[in-house]
């Protein structure tokens, strides 16, 4: 398993571009990138997609050192998400041992299974068959799609020009207007292009009595050690009936393959088992089209050092979702 580009330097630097505090430590057992996070009620540590460990049997040591800091920084929990399958009574026994294995015995953490902030499930393609071979795991629908995209005056363009990121803004501004969902600032996701890894793919569409191009749908492309990822995107409803995001995943899978990326991971889907109201049902069908498997991690979990305070945390949250709803 691969360190994970949000366990890693360049996601630090990334972090801290944005303005956030960090704290990064990698042993020979275990890697972690913390960021400090701060709320009305006092800081907590979040560690997106970590920490990482080789194995389970490292996972104590990390969670020892993680443990340090959190005192030292007086936070009220620290939120982790190991991408190796694990459990609550797993991540307990593993604190106790944690606890009681440093050098001044420590209290052990509570552990809370909280809301999955990254996708807990996420669906890879595997990169290295031959493109026809790629192209006959398409389903019957996306492979249709996939061959006539250019005949119907849809191009796709890259670019790291930081400001050309105003076009996803725009798109995910107007989807989230019609949907009523939130998104990342500008200023974020241009931030994001400004990384070595990142790079935005616009999808242009030209008609057939026009002249000029219409940007309809874009989308933010991160490429860490052998797997690239799809991350931000927005594609424009009013033309829904073009095959624009098929034009835009199919030209990044296989321009990664020429790149020599072994796979390509769709971030996020909906878990098994999910019924056809979930909210991520609809895009999870259409990931899972191209071809691919799912993969599954342990999720987020809460390791709590103050429980009082972080029983504030969680009601001050629950009743800031409530005012949101009555706002909207």
């Amino acid at each position: 398993m691969e360190i994970p580009l949000q366990q890693t330097k360049n996601w630090q630097k990334f972090l801290e571009q944005t303005g956030a505090t960090t704290f990064f430590k990698q042993t020979k057992d275990f890697t972690y990138l913390a960021e400090l996070k701060s709320t009305p009620l006092g800081d907590y540590l979040y560690l997106p997609y970590g920490p990482y460990t080789p194995h389970k049997n490292s996972l104590e040591k990390a969670l020892e050192s993680l443990h340090k800091l959190a005192t030292a920084k007086k936070a009220m929990f620290i939120r982790i998400e190991p991408q190796m399958p694990l459990d609550a009574d797993f991540l307990r026994q593993t604190t106790k041992k944690s606890a009681k294995h440093s050098p001044k015995p420590i209290r052990p953490l509570k552990v809370k299974k909280s809301h999955d902030l990254d996708p807990a499930d996420t669906w890879v393609l595997d990169l290295t068959p031959d493109k026809p071979a790629i192209i006959s795991g398409f389903s019957q629908g996306t492979r249709t799609r996939y061959n006539q995209f250019a005949r119907k005056g849809l191009t796709v363009t890259t670019s790291k020009n930081p400001a050309d990121i105003k076009y996803l803004v725009a798109l995910q501004q107007k989807l989230a207007k019609s949907k009523n969902i939130g998104t990342f600032s500008e200023n974020y996701l241009k931030t994001e292009l400004e990384q070595d890894f990142a790079t935005l793919y616009l999808v242009h569409y030209t008609p057939s009595n026009e002249k000029t191009d219409k940007i309809i749908a874009a989308s933010l492309f991160f490429d860490h050690a052998s797997t690239r990822y799809y991350m931000q995107s927005a594609a424009d409803l009013d033309y829904r009936k073009l095959p624009a995001t098929v034009a835009l995943l199919t030209t990044a899978i296989f321009d990664a393959k020429d790149k020599g990326l072994k796979n390509f991971d769709f971030w996020g889907i909906a878990p098994d088992g999910a019924p056809k109201s979930h909210p991520w049902a609809g895009f999870t069908d259409f990931k899972k089209s191209f071809g691919g498997q799912a993969v599954h991690y342990s999720g987020t979990y809460d390791l709590i050092l103050k429980p009082f305070r972080y029983t504030l945390y969680k009601i001050f949250r629950v009743l800031n979702r409530i005012k949101r709803k009555i706002m909207n």
